[in-house]
């Protein structure tokens, strides 16, 4: 027996869900005035529970701001300025908006609930076709202000923390397990993390997984973690609450959450008279030019930043196209071992 095809969803079910006109979807979908807050979200709860959404064509024709692309990011204007995975990254998103002949609106903002306030700023105005999320939390609101807005996003976090949203992530399990093997691999049994800030999500993933790879350690290894804002400061001064310990009662290797703090960790080690990798092994995370520009080059776990905002990207355009991958993982960070790393 041939099965009956399912209805195609129409704009018309969705205003007889919602109980409006066509008019009155039209409106709501193209951020025009006329109709009232509540009967906006009446008619884009309706499109969510029918699955419809209107076609970028259509939205293009109505005035919508495909060409602009936003990014809104929640760090100090000068870490901002100091870090390379995020100028690596915005550089890959770059290379693929340059090609599409679109432009990248960028803001910084002080708090999640601020770019709540701007993404439905830029929304509603028609001055984005869409937005790159970064730097989820736990309970993170933006997934649900951007399903109600209808606003296209790509989210840059592992699926548990985008709330359903289409994301796009590396394995930073994975990765932060393959960094605590090597580790112990060359003998280090006392072993310490400098990671970022607390309330991130990825900060969390990563910080279970280095608890969790220590301990599986045979002989037991001890294991201490620090938080930081990931400036090059707070690496310092986290590095040199580390390494002030009596000897035999302090890391002999430590795991940094970006390069900037690993590059300012080293400085703390010569200051404090200690032979890299002789008496401590350093290791970073990104792998900019920095990591190769030190004495002695750092060892890393390496991926491909720019790369991977070139993919996020391409991800959002396929989003708003309707063809894209959906949600997937880029490939995990490889150790990359250099003159920073021996046996204790």
């Amino acid at each position: 027996m041939t099965a009956t095809p399912t209805p195609r969803v129409t704009i018309k079910d969705v205003a007889a869900r919602a109980g409006v006109s066509k008019g009155a979807v039209s409106l709501a979908f193209n951020r025009k005035p006329g109709l009232s807050e509540a009967t906006r979200d009446r008619i884009f709860a309706a499109a969510r529970e029918l699955g419809w959404s209107p076609s970028t064509t259509a939205r293009t024709l109505a005035g919508s701001r495909v060409d602009v692309v936003g990014l809104a990011v929640c760090r100090p204007a000068r870490l901002l300025g100091l870090e390379p995975f995020y100028m690596e990254f915005i550089s890959g998103v770059e290379s693929v908006l340059v090609e599409r002949s679109c432009a990248l609106l960028l803001r910084l903002v002080r708090s999640p609930e601020e770019e709540v306030g701007l993404l439905e700023s830029w929304w509603r105005g028609r001055q984005i076709g869409g937005s790159i999320l970064v730097d989820f939390r736990a309970d993170d609101p933006r997934p649900a202000v951007a399903r109600r807005l209808g606003l296209p996003v790509v989210a840059v976090g592992h699926p548990s923390l985008t709330g359903g949203l289409t994301s796009v992530w590396t394995d930073d399990a994975t990765a932060v397990a393959e960094a605590v093997r090597y580790l112990a691999a060359l003998g280090h049994r006392r072993i310490a993390r400098v990671g970022g800030a607390a309330e991130l999500g990825h900060t969390s993933i990563r910080t279970a997984a280095f608890d969790e790879a220590v301990g599986a350690l045979e002989p037991a290894a001890r294991a201490w973690q620090v938080a930081t804002d990931f400036s090059g400061d707070a690496g310092a001064r986290a590095t040199r609450t580390l390494l002030a310990a009596p000897e035999g009662d302090r890391p002999t290797a430590i795991v940094y959450d970006n390069d900037i703090m690993a590059v300012a960790g080293l400085s703390v080690a010569a200051e404090m008279g200690l032979r890299v990798p002789e008496d401590v092994s350093l290791l970073a995370w990104d792998d900019s030019q920095l990591c190769r520009l030190t004495r002695p080059t750092l060892s890393a776990m390496s991926h491909d930043v720019h790369g991977f905002g070139a993919e996020v990207a391409r991800t959002l355009f396929g989003t708003l196209t309707g063809d894209g991958p959906g949600s997937h993982p880029v490939p995990t960070p490889l150790l990359t071992p250099r003159g920073s790393t021996a046996p204790p």
